[in-house]
C-alpha cells in the first residue's frame, strides 16, 4: 500500500510538473542573444502591430509573465524578452502579437475565454467558500445529503476554471501556429535554419497553460469520486 501510494504521487508530480519544467527548459535553451537577430522582442512587437494595423496596441515590459491584455491592448513581455535578441524572445513576441490579432479581428473563441476567465474568477472565490462550508454544515444538519449537496454545487463551480482551460489551449495554439508562425516564416525575419527552433518555443508558448489545466481536471476529478 505504502507504495502505490509514493507511486501516485510521483506520477502526479510528473503530470504536473513536467510539462511546466518542458516549457521553461525550451525557453531558457533558446533564450540567449543573438547579434545576428535584427531587432529585440520588443521591437518585433511593436513592428508588428504596425505592419498589421493592430491600431492602440501598445508594447510593455512586466513582471507577471508573456501575455496580451485585450482590456488595454497591451503586448506584455518578460524583460529578457522585451530587450532581448534571441530566438525565445523573438517567437513569444511573435505569440503574443498573435493574441492582438485574434483580439483585433474579434475571434470568438478569444472572446469566449475572456467572458469565461471572469466569472471563472469569482466562480473560483464562491466554490472555495462552499467547499469549506460543507462538511460544517454537514454535521451542524447531520445529513450527508447536504454536505453532498453544497459539494455538488461548488464541483459545479469548479468545472468552470477547467472550462476556461479546455478553450485556452485551442486559443494558443493558434496564436502560435495560425497567427506567429506564418508571420515568421514569411516576413523574412529569421534564417531557415532558425525556424525548427522557433516552432519548438512556439509550441512551449501554446502549452505554457497545460499544467494549470491538468490541476484543475485533477481537482475537479477529486471531488467527482468524494461524491460517488
Amino acid at each position: 500500500m505504502g507504495a502505490l501510494v509514493v507511486i501516485g504521487v510521483v506520477l502526479f508530480g510528473a503530470v504536473i510538473f513536467l510539462p511546466q519544467y518542458w516549457v521553461q527548459h525550451v525557453i531558457t535553451k533558446h533564450g540567449t542573444d543573438r547579434a545576428d537577430l535584427p531587432g529585440t522582442g520588443g521591437e518585433l512587437a511593436e513592428h508588428l502591430a504596425g505592419e498589421l494595423q493592430l491600431t492602440g496596441v501598445g508594447v510593455e515590459t512586466t513582471e507577471k509573465g508573456d501575455h496580451y491584455d485585450p482590456q488595454t491592448r497591451s503586448v506584455r513581455l518578460l524583460r529578457q524578452h522585451h530587450e532581448g535578441k534571441s530566438l525565445a524572445a523573438v517567437a513569444i513576441a511573435a505569440h503574443e502579437i498573435g493574441h492582438a490579432i485574434q483580439h483585433h479581428r474579434g475571434e470568438r473563441l478569444l472572446a469566449l475565454r475572456q467572458q469565461l476567465a471572469k466569472f471563472a474568477a469569482a466562480s473560483d472565490v464562491v466554490a472555495s467558500i462552499f467547499f469549506f462550508a460543507a462538511p460544517v454544515l454537514g454535521v451542524i444538519v447531520r445529513t450527508p445529503l447536504a454536505f453532498f449537496g453544497l459539494v455538488a454545487f461548488g464541483v459545479a463551480l469548479l468545472s468552470i476554471r477547467v472550462l476556461v482551460h479546455l478553450v485556452t489551449l485551442p486559443v494558443e495554439y493558434d496564436a502560435s501556429f495560425n497567427k506567429a508562425l506564418p508571420i515568421l516564416e514569411q516576413g523574412g525575419y529569421l534564417k531557415p535554419e532558425d525556424m525548427p527552433a522557433i516552432r519548438q518555443v512556439l509550441k512551449a508558448a501554446a502549452l505554457t497553460y497545460v499544467a494549470g489545466a491538468l490541476v484543475s481536471l485533477l481537482d475537479l476529478a477529486r471531488w467527482v469520486r468524494i461524491l460517488r
